[in-house]
């Protein structure tokens, strides 16, 4: 994927560094399909899911958010100590791959322990990811336009949400959650292979 500084010169009248217009795009990608999923994602569970129940939906969150966040530091305390982007990028790109493929998973889940690993899945590849994905942006952020670009980023992966926010549920009832979940991962996965743009940039 070829890009140049003369194709990022301008993001909404701004100067925005190519690095953080990439992953910027890349997130609106992962975060609007996942969140086509995410507020009906306890119907799922109850629905489809043979002893999946409200406090089986409560507790596949809470080993999402647990692995992620006890992952979090070790995964950033490897990358650091690694010299270098490159280290930031893969950690990213290959993190971001294992997310896309989650959706997948969902597919042939029957049983909640199905859920509860492939949540912790979901959540170490998170892991690896976020601490990675935040030092790349941070690095890479335009010099006393932090707030400028981290406002587009937010501005336009909150857009992307609102967007996909009323659809998933209007999906899932009439194609299934099986075909949800395959556009969540597509999507998903669209994101994840823009993040090579990135490569040439990285130090």
């Amino acid at each position: 994927m070829r890009l140049s500084h003369r194709n990022f010169r301008n993001f909404f009248g701004l100067h925005v560094n190519p690095v953080v217009k990439v992953l910027t795009i890349s997130d609106i990608f992962i975060l609007s399909g996942f969140g086509l999923v995410a507020p009906i994602f306890a119907v799922f569970i109850t629905d489809n899911i043979k002893d999946g129940s409200v406090e089986v939906a409560g507790i596949a969150a809470t080993v999402f958010f647990l692995s992620r966040s006890l992952g979090q530091i070790p995964a950033a305390y490897i990358v650091d100590k690694i010299k270098g982007e490159k280290d930031d990028f893969w950690a990213v790109l290959i993190g971001s791959i294992v997310t896309s493929f989650v959706p997948l998973l969902y597919i042939f889940a029957t049983l909640s322990w199905h859920i509860y690993l492939i949540q912790l899945i979901y959540g170490f590849s998170q892991a690896f990811t976020y601490p990675s994905w935040y030092a790349l942006f941070t690095r890479h952020v335009g010099h006393n336009r932090e707030g400028v670009e981290w406002g587009i980023y937010s501005t336009l992966t909150d857009l992307g949400g609102a967007a996909v926010a009323g659809i998933g549920g209007y999906l899932a009832a009439n194609f299934g959650f099986n075909n949800l979940f395959v556009i969540v991962s597509i999507a998903s996965f669209v994101g994840s292979f823009w993040l090579i743009a990135v490569k040439r940039y990285i130090k």
